[in-house]
């Protein structure tokens, strides 16, 4: 059985990613970037599915692990029979395709360890070839080819390459495994002393450029690192987590790929990288943007991979069990063929974000945002699938329609505060019109609070949105009773569930529940913190931190009658609310209210 979610910690090296355990399994590698082919698979099923076993022969007493300073650079310190090792855990950022360096310690006393690999190419269902060279081990299988060094050798034994070894304090012993195309010569292979120093200095000097000083400096700084491990750096591209599968609700089916870059999350991320000082993270992520998003408006996705692709094939891998048995596995999201409107206001907000802080201009951003209100001006009366991806009938989602407004909302700010050339007289009459029905049709009396979709009574916390986009001023009635409401209906254990229970039952036909949604969580201490709510906020913003793992992760949902993780780990859309919530509280000015700052008469 796999560690608990929590129980993981990543490496990266801003193509792919590894998940490795507090006993010293990697789990969970993607080949050659975040979503091709598993090499190891143990997350979603067992040992023989894959992972890299480096602890001490038997197991350890105790461990303790950090990343060092301010990188993404693990050491684990095991306390074992005869002594104390650490394993020292990497991914170097230069290599021409992913390697992961393990380095054991000895740091007191001798202690034996053990190596267990066992590699399973394609999520667990390629067996590679396994030749001893010159060079060093090959593992071989289609497409792929890992090499492993280091200074011991691995014997075959059923189906696993073991190697055993002991290490006396002051003694080193270095490995490396390293990924090329099965049909190129081995690639070099890496001193692991130096890859070290190189990787730490590397993200040290990234995170030197940061700018935030404030009350939660540290967790800021390592959501940042996570964000930064989860950027795809040939393209820009953020993907959403590290992993595919990962329950919503443990045993469920609520099982997703999380591996691509989500438009949803380009506002928030922006204004992440951007509050914090990372101006070129952030600009590289708009022109991702402006890449992936060419063509006919019509065509708008709500996700691409992480070099833009458009087609992500959803398929089940029937061979894995799933985490804990939550099968099915699934490779690729259908959701990607959905509908949903306000990915359109989130791009032109992006990029009016990106204008107001001088992020500096692309020719072609004003031609696309005109061209993507052109489609809006006739695609906003129509119903979506909305935020939450249901599978199912689409609603006039309250959410879709607000993130509509905005599009408007921003382009017209584009024409008055920038010079930039449109009909900001025919966008004025847009939003006033989008404006009204919503206050009118989204709006449920007997509730006193707006609700999912037009005609609902069901409650979403996608609304919580309305004042942080400028929708709402903060402390508008309506808002204080929908805020009201979503505490009194949605708050489980201090956090926010995305809806209630059954909120969406005959729409998308999943059984089974979920956990709080951590983000949502963070939108809340937002509200509350605009709406003069501090001492809340504050306490709301320290439940969510007290939530990171002992080496400062988040994933997606927090399942509080289990009192543990679920969902898709880590989750770079709870690591960007945690960046900006921490902004709204210690700023005089925070990212919610620039967001939301809008002229008066707006709506």
């Amino acid at each position: 059985m796999p560690a608990r979610i929590e129980d993981y910690a990543m490496l990266g090296d801003t193509r792919t990613a590894a998940l490795v355990s507090r006993e010293g399994s990697v789990d969970w590698l993607c080949v050659p970037r975040f979503d091709g082919g598993s090499c190891f698979a143990a997350l979603l099923g067992d040992p023989s599915h894959g992972r890299w076993l480096l602890a001490p022969a038997g197991g350890a007493r105790s461990s303790v692990r950090a990343y060092l300073d301010d990188t993404m650079v693990l050491r684990t310190e095991h306390a074992a029979d005869g002594g104390r090792v650490a394993v020292t855990d990497l991914m170097p950022l230069d290599g021409e395709g992913p390697a992961l360096i393990r380095i054991v310690d000895g740091l007191e006393g001798r202690v034996t360890m053990r190596s267990e690999l066992v590699v399973r190419f394609d999520y667990g269902a390629v067996v590679p070839w396994v030749l001893r060279r010159e060079e060093g081990l090959l593992l071989v299988g289609g497409p792929d080819a890992l090499w492993l060094r280091g200074p011991v050798e691995h014997e075959g034994v059923g189906m696993t390459s073991v190697a055993e070894f002991a290490v006396g304090a002051g003694e080193r012993a270095a490995f490396s495994l390293s990924w090329a195309p099965a049909h190129r010569p081995p690639p070099p292979d890496p001193d692991a002393a130096q890859a070290l120093r190189a990787t730490l200095a590397a993200w040290h000097d990234w995170t030197a450029a940061g700018t935030f000083a404030g009350e939660w400096a540290p967790l800021v700084r390592r959501s940042l690192l996570t964000l930064k491990a989860l950027t795809y750096a040939p393209t820009g591209g953020v993907v959403a987590a590290a992993t595919t599968s990962l329950p919503e609700d443990v045993g469920g089916v609520r099982n997703w790929d999380y591996r691509y870059c989500w438009l949803r999350d380009a506002t928030f991320t922006l204004y992440a990288l951007l509050s914090a000082g990372f101006v070129e993270e952030a600009a590289a992520w708009r022109d991702w943007l402006l890449r992936a998003v060419a063509g006919d408006p019509a065509d708008l996705q709500i996700m691409y991979g992480p070099g833009g692709e458009r087609r992500l094939p959803e398929w089940e891998v029937e061979w894995l069990p799933g985490y804990e048995q939550s099968a099915p596995v699934r490779v690729g999201n259908a959701a990607v063929r959905q509908f949903q409107l306000d990915v359109y206001g989130e791009v032109v907000d992006a990029m009016h974000q990106a204008r107001r802080v001088g992020v500096a201009p692309d020719p072609a951003a004003w031609a696309l945002q005109k061209t993507l209100l052109d489609f809006l001006e006739g695609a906003w009366r129509d119903p979506d699938e909305g935020i939450w991806e249901v599978r199912g009938p689409r609603q006039h989602f309250t959410h879709s329609k607000v993130l509509a407004w905005v599009a408007f909302d921003r382009a017209i700010h584009a024409v008055e505060r920038f010079g930039l050339e449109g009909p900001a007289d025919r966008w004025r009459a847009r939003r006033s019109e989008i404006h009204a029905e919503v206050c009118e049709r989204a709006w449920n009396a007997e509730r006193r609070a707006f609700t999912q979709h037009y005609g609902s009574d069901r409650l979403d916390a996608s609304v919580l949105l309305m004042p942080l986009v400028g929708f709402l001023p903060p402390r508008d009635p309506r808002v204080l009773g929908t805020v009201e409401a979503i505490g009194r209906d949605l708050v489980r254990d201090g956090l926010v569930l995305r809806y209630g229970e059954g909120a969406l039952g005959g729409v998308d036909g999943l059984p089974g529940g979920e956990g709080a949604f951590l983000p949502c969580s963070f939108w809340l201490a937002d509200v509350l913190a605009m709406q003069g709510r501090t001492h809340e906020a504050r306490a709301l913003f320290s439940r969510l931190v007290a939530l990171t793992n002992d080496v400062g992760l988040l994933s997606e949902e927090y399942d509080t009658t289990l009192g543990r993780m679920v969902g898709n780990f880590p989750q770079a859309f709870s690591h960007v609310g945690l960046v900006n919530t921490a902004h709204n509280l210690s700023a005089p000015v925070g990212p919610a209210a620039h967001r939301s700052a809008r002229d008066p008469g707006g709506s």
